[in-house]
């Protein structure tokens, strides 16, 4: 392996872990705190593949 391939493998392996860093950082300001509630009824609806009627939303009546 030469120098510049030693050089690019560097500067990719760099580029990977500022990456990684980054998206671990956004992660923890915007997503860590979300919650999702869920109740048997509507994960039993939309597993079986339940139709919403037209001018429901999201299931909801």
């Amino acid at each position: 392996m030469d120098s510049n391939d030693r050089k690019l493998r560097d500067h990719l392996v760099l580029v990977v872990v500022v990456k990684l860093l980054v998206l671990a950082l956004l992660w923890w300001a915007f997503v860590r705190d979300t919650r999702v509630e869920a109740d048997s009824a509507s994960v039993a609806r939309v597993l079986t593949g339940a139709v919403s009627q037209q001018g429901e939303m999201n299931g909801n009546r």
